[in-house]
């Protein structure tokens, strides 16, 4: 449908809990997704990066995210109902501070149930680079951003920081 503007990091939206979807679904709703499809098509083109997107980093408090890696499509209500104990850290950046890294333990292995577009209840499970993306979304729904996971104040920096960092061997990213 649009291009929607990406509201970054210090807007109020991205700090309130999403309200649950109902259905059947609204047509405002599936304008959401769209939106949510063509904003990150659009960041990716221009950024070279991008896997995933939340409702409210365009400004809707609805409970919907819209994945495009491995699995393509809209995860509606989404909840996590079972995560690995095998943890795994990461530098995590966000469309809503990109030029900022957080480095944060996430679940390698996670199960969530979210609801498809005909509200029917589904289940995907996700190791890895999809279950970090997935965490990272659905915290978004929650108001939580990768920097609130940061394992310490001292483990957020500039991404131009990180790309220097990223060239010496002795420093483990």
């Amino acid at each position: 449908m649009a291009v929607k503007e990406i509201l970054l990091l210090g807007n109020s939206i991205l700090r309130q809990q999403c309200s649950p979807v109902r259905f059947p679904l609204p047509e405002e709703m599936r304008s959401v997704i769209a939106d949510l499809r063509d904003t990150l098509a659009e960041f990716r083109s221009n950024h070279g990066f991008g896997r995933g997107i939340a409702a409210p980093q365009v400004g809707t408090t609805q409970q919907i995210i819209y994945i495009d890696f491995e699995y393509v499509g809209a995860l509606i209500n989404p909840k996590i109902v079972r995560r690995s104990r095998k943890k795994f850290r990461l530098w995590d950046d966000c469309f809503s501070f990109p030029d900022i890294l957080a480095y944060v333990q996430r679940n390698y292995d996670i199960e969530v149930s979210f609801q498809n577009e005909e509200g029917r209840r589904t289940h995907l499970k996700a190791s890895g680079a999809l279950s970090e993306l997935l965490q990272h979304e659905i915290d978004h729904l929650s108001g939580i951003l990768a920097i609130d996971r940061a394992i310490d104040s001292k483990h957020i920096i500039l991404r131009s920081e990180y790309e220097k960092l990223a060239h010496k061997p002795q420093i483990a990213l």
